[in-house]
């Protein structure tokens, strides 16, 4: 049976972020993840974690200014300074917070910058990142996202994500698979999941179209949660999905499925 965690970004939004631990614990939730967690003090979120029996099992590192609509500095040549700093604060918080994983945002590919230089930026910043969360018993995770929510996203397809995680060549480095963007962009899940399993250090999911929950749309997540545990995943996945009305009405696909 997998282990869902909730994705406080998504869930509970309704109410203010500190109070949606609250939430996620009342409904069951024994795990959750996060965005970020750097406008609020690692204290406070730890105190909240403890006070609902809550395991942190992911958020990302710092990307930039996100309500201007960066989405991931990552790749970009010049925030490399800002990159690594943010790392540092990373793995500060993560001590804090307990959290053992660490996902990096590539970030959108700027029209006039080569690729090939923000590719190359990549592997460098993700070499640095994988090689100081190393040091303090962390896995580093890349994300494929769809460029049809985030147009110009550097990283798009699982494939891609491969072959950089090879040219990292990390041990501590993993690939985070996203359901809901892998549909989007390629299709071919339940292959992927399979062909790159091993590779795989989270998963996250919401059915599509809409980016509601399991159950809602053309996804088959009933067969994928089967092959998920036949694989032999034992990590949490991730519920990063809006919910159709509710959060806590929207829930019983967890045992309808």
């Amino acid at each position: 049976m997998p282990k869902f965690a909730a994705n406080l970004t998504m869930l509970f939004n309704e109410v203010p972020f500190m109070e949606r631990f609250d939430k996620a614990g009342a409904a069951g939730f024994k795990a959750v993840e996060f965005l970020f967690p750097y406008p609020f003090s690692a204290a406070d979120i730890k105190s909240k974690l403890d006070s609902n029996g809550l395991q942190l099992i992911l958020h990302n590192l710092p990307a930039g200014d996100w309500d201007a609509g960066e989405r991931g500095i990552a790749c970009l040549p010049n925030r490399v300074d800002e990159f690594k700093a943010g790392v540092s604060k990373a793995i500060e918080y993560a001590k804090v917070l307990g959290v053992k994983q660490l996902n990096c945002l590539a970030g959108k590919a700027p029209a006039d910058v080569d690729r090939k230089v923000l590719h190359a930026t990549f592997v460098n910043n993700l070499k640095y990142a994988a090689a100081e969360l190393k040091k303090n018993g962390l896995n580093l995770l890349i994300e494929p996202i769809n460029t049809y929510d985030i147009p110009g996203f550097f990283l798009s397809g699982t494939a891609q994500g491969i072959a950089i995680l090879d040219e990292v060549a990390a041990d501590n480095a993993f690939l985070q698979y996203d359901i809901y963007h892998a549909q989007r962009m390629e299709g071919e899940l339940a292959n992927s999941m399979q062909k790159y399993f091993k590779r795989i250090g989270h998963i996250q999911l919401a059915d599509n179209p809409g980016r509601n929950e399991p159950g809602t749309g053309e996804i088959n997540y009933s067969f994928l949660f089967q092959m998920i545990d036949r694989l032999g995943y034992t990590g949490w996945i991730g519920c990063e999905y809006k919910p159709a009305s509710t959060t806590e009405a929207g829930l019983g696909w967890m045992k309808s499925l």
